[in-house]
């Protein structure tokens, strides 16, 4: 009998962990400002280039389309390059895009917002595998580690994207350019710690037994569904918020309040994990909160504008986190990890890619609030469904030839 434990080394202790700790945390702060800084920049960059509503759609999908179609390379690339070049390689990619995004055509902004998703949609998959592999026994810690830096990363940016412009009297170009600087920080960082990383090579895998894998494809769901809703927040909580009476400096705040509240709730995840080794009753009340915190914002009272975008924040970013934390979970080794990371966020983001666009046209088409609302909760409950079957505490099949798991 073959054993994984057999072919690869134990998990990296000392310096070397602290060194993939360090790249998790860098890598995972520069993912998403690149996507929340846009929402509360859109009406700007739409009078200042002179493009309709339908390109802010396009904008703002265009982004999801790009995690989707970009995240069935990244187990390729890492097979090839390893974890830690890869990774790296994507914070060069987005050092790229940032800066394309900053010089301010509609081309540029565009083609920025490709190369961007690309760099993102890569990293997305491969964070899961490095710290299963790295970090095996701590799944649930180091992801909800990721996951906060991920989720707080994309609140400052939200949250400082305008006064910037504003300071600097460029309402959108120097605000989106200037992302290109913590990217490089995060690079050079990154560079001087991997010297200490403990760098193991993946082993020769084949994923193709994963897209017959019910399970596989239940976790795929489970993240799409998730990763829907999550996109509908970052496109069109400010447009909520203001329809019902907020100022545009306003709902921008509250959507980086809502981002960094979901630090808090991603941090809930080990706990959560720990105490429920089955993760079916977490989805259960995620689902709960999640269309509590909807309902209050679209229908609710005034009042209760605040602490709903608090409730969804809680709900969503302890959500994110179990859905990255089900990939590790659900995997017997960081090969499989990575492969289950890679189907899931490939076909997940093609499902959540929908989701603001369905939004938009029904709230277009029904000049109100109430039939974005119903589809919110329905994919909510869609997503509750999910969760009872990607929840349940089974694994898929290894994809390393030539492991049999006893």
């Amino acid at each position: 009998m073959s054993t994984r434990a057999q072919q690869t080394p134990a998990a990296p202790v000392g310096t070397a962990a602290a060194a993939t700790l360090v790249l998790v945390v860098l890598v995972a702060l520069a993912l998403r400002p690149p996507f929340t800084a846009v929402a509360p920049l859109l009406e700007q960059i739409q009078h200042d280039l002179g493009v309709s509503n339908a390109f802010g759609g396009v904008l703002t999908t265009l982004p999801v389309v790009c995690l989707g179609v970009f995240a069935f390379v990244a187990p390729k690339l890492r097979q090839r390059f390893g974890d830690e070049k890869v990774l790296v390689g994507c914070l060069i990619v987005l050092l790229v895009g940032n800066s394309l995004r900053a010089l301010g055509s509609i081309w540029t902004l565009l083609a920025g917002t490709v190369v961007v998703g690309a760099g993102i949609a890569v990293a997305n998959v491969a964070l899961p595998g490095l710290i299963k592999r790295d970090f095996p026994h701590n799944v649930p810690v180091i992801t909800a580690v990721y996951t906060m830096c991920l989720t707080l990363g994309g609140a400052v940016a939200a949250s400082v994207v305008v006064p910037i412009g504003a300071a600097l009297a460029s309402a959108w170009r120097a605000p989106l350019g200037l992302l290109a600087v913590p990217v490089l920080v995060a690079l050079v960082i990154s560079l001087f710690a991997l010297r200490r990383s403990s760098g193991a090579p993946p082993l020769a895998s084949s994923a193709g037994a994963l897209w017959r894998n019910p399970l596989a494809w239940q976790v795929t769901a489970f993240m799409g569904l998730q990763s829907a809703m999550a996109y509908v927040t970052f496109g069109w909580l400010p447009t909520m918020l203001q329809s019902r009476g907020m100022s545009p400096e306003l709902s921008g705040l509250a959507l980086g309040i809502q981002a960094a509240v979901q630090a808090v709730g991603s941090m809930s995840v080990p706990v959560l994990c720990h105490r429920l080794r089955d993760q079916r009753p977490i989805a259960v009340m995620l689902a709960l909160l999640i269309m509590l915190g909807f309902t209050g914002i679209l229908v609710g009272p005034a009042a209760g504008l605040w602490p709903a975008t608090v409730v969804l924040g809680l709900a969503q970013g302890a959500a994110f986190g179990l859905a990255l934390t089900v990939f590790g979970l659900r995997s017997p080794d960081s090969d499989t990890t990575t492969a289950l990371s890679g189907m899931a966020q490939g076909g997940g983001y093609l499902i959540a890619a929908a989701g603001p666009l369905l939004i938009g046209l029904l709230h277009d088409a029904t000049s109100g609030w109430t039939a974005p609302l119903v589809l919110l909760l329905a994919v909510s409950t869609a997503w509750l469904a999910m969760g009872l079957l990607a929840g349940r505490p089974v694994q898929v099949p290894s994809v390393i030839g030539g492991v049999t798991r006893r």
